[in-house]
């Protein structure tokens, strides 16, 4: 819905506690806050009605399904408390729009809901919206609505993504079968290899291949172009969030079928090599890491040349690292003589 301020049932008293902004001397009441920061970021969707109704108007095209998805990030779990407003802001964002990569869907609007705390600085909530807007232009996508509130938790933002597919052409979790490639884009394990960085590890390190993994942890690249490209070649597809070996285990499941992957086959940055080639134990981190937000698929024998074609047309790199097995020998890892791999951690969980 266009950015609201709370339920009219509420008392005076309980919504000002509940919904007003940050109390400081530069602070906005929230009219005044949507105003600033939030209309300019609709100003060119006429489904958001000017951020002036309590919802946004959405007409899909003829022949065309909408696809929505949706997350949140919480201050202390996805993201640190120093991290810059902008990149946060542009996390939010490009994480949703790896989940539209993943279905082959085109984005077309968002909604935001933002949770603020009462200390939180004006100048870090337009560096918050500078972000959005930023990449509102470079991924052809627009602010619809949403809800701005106080919180005396920790700053968490949830964004809701809305896009298109041709209808039918919907990229499932579902559908590998046995002898399937599995594929993935670009690299594997950057972004839990960032967060070490950011947490003070990795020190020995080069300069420029730290600098390169905060990055990677901090701005996820989205592969939407390779994700439309994909419509009609992969079985299955979702994208790395929880960790490469945990959400090939989440495809597995709903698909029925098991799973072997070549580490040796895993696409690394230099940096990740040089990483690993300090510490071979760093391996559990890259496979079950999580915040790659690359495309995992699965796809038939014989679509190579088409993937390879993709992978060209859209300068997304894109590399086969496994096959589909039969559900009974489950979901594993080899090394470069083929022998299983004990990965103590498969990816992340939040219970």
């Amino acid at each position: 819905m266009p950015f609201s301020t709370g339920s009219a049932a509420k008392s005076d008293a309980t919504q000002e506690r509940i919904m007003a902004p940050p109390d400081r001397a530069e602070a906005r009441d929230e009219f005044t806050l949507i105003a600033e920061l939030f209309a300019p970021l609709a100003a060119s969707a006429p489904e958001a009605l000017g951020l002036t109704d309590d919802a946004a108007l959405y007409a899909v095209r003829p022949g065309h399904q909408s696809i929505l998805t949706v997350d949140a990030m919480v201050e202390g779990v996805h993201f640190l408390p120093d991290d810059p407003a902008e990149a946060v802001a542009r996390k939010l964002l490009r994480v949703n729009l790896s989940d539209l990569a993943a279905k082959g869907a085109v984005p077309k609007g968002y909604l935001l809901v933002t949770a603020w705390q009462s200390d939180t600085d004006i100048g870090w909530m337009r560096s918050f919206a500078a972000g959005l807007a930023g990449d509102q232009e470079t991924y052809g996508i627009s602010l619809w609505g949403g809800d701005t509130v106080r919180t005396p938790g920790p700053p968490t933002f949830t964004l809701t993504a809305i896009g298109e597919v041709p209808e039918g052409q919907m990229m499932h979790r579902r559908g590998a079968g046995v002898g399937d490639g599995i594929y993935v884009t670009g690299t594997i394990g950057d972004a839990a290899l960032g967060l070490k960085v950011l947490q003070g590890s990795l020190g020995d390190l080069g300069a420029a291949h730290r600098d390169w993994l905060r990055d990677r942890y901090r701005l996820p690249r989205p592969r939407l172009a390779a994700g439309q490209g994909l419509r009609e070649i992969a079985h299955a597809a979702l994208d790395v969030s929880d960790g490469l070996m945990a959400d090939l285990g989440h495809l597995c499941a709903v698909s029925g079928v098991g799973a072997r992957i070549e580490m040796a086959r895993l696409p690394l940055s230099d940096a990740a090599r040089a990483a690993l080639a300090r510490d071979a134990g760093l391996i559990g981190a890259i496979a079950g890491g999580g915040d790659d937000y690359e495309i995992l698929f699965a796809a038939p024998p014989g679509r190579g040349p088409d993937i390879a074609r993709v992978a060209a047309e859209t300068q997304t790199p894109i590399a086969r690292i496994g096959t589909i097995l039969p559900a009974a020998e489950g979901v594993f890892a080899v090394d470069s003589d083929g022998r299983p791999l004990a990965l103590k951690h498969l990816g992340y969980r939040h219970f």
